[in-house]
């Protein structure tokens, strides 16, 4: 969760970098991800059911900074689902939701 400040704290970026997809599903990752961001309803946008298109944009905050980052060292996650980045701090990801996620909604 977020400080005072709109800094992530290290056990919710540990949380991200370690999440189990397979285990643990999509959607809690995506909502970790939110409450963790400073600014979410402008930083990070997702569309779509069968198929998330999940955009995420730091905004240049340090602390948005290092949510990306943790995400961007959870490998499952990443190999899978990045699309690409661009400069400025904008990262897109097309999510293809599989019935071998653990705990999501869609199936």
């Amino acid at each position: 969760m977020l400080d005072q400040d709109g800094y992530p704290d290290e056990a919710s970026l540990a949380a991200i970098k370690d999440w189990d997809i397979i285990e643990q599903g999509i959607d809690g990752l995506l909502d970790l991800i939110t409450e963790n961001t400073n600014w979410a309803d402008r930083q990070i946008d997702i569309r779509g059911k069968r198929v998330l298109y999940f955009e995420y944009h730091t905004g240049g905050w340090s602390g948005n900074e290092d949510v990306i980052d943790s995400l961007h060292h959870n490998f499952m996650f990443w190999s899978m689902f990045w699309v690409k980045s661009t400069r400025g701090g904008h990262y897109y990801f097309k999510i293809k939701r599989q019935k071998w996620y653990g705990k999501s909604r869609i199936t």
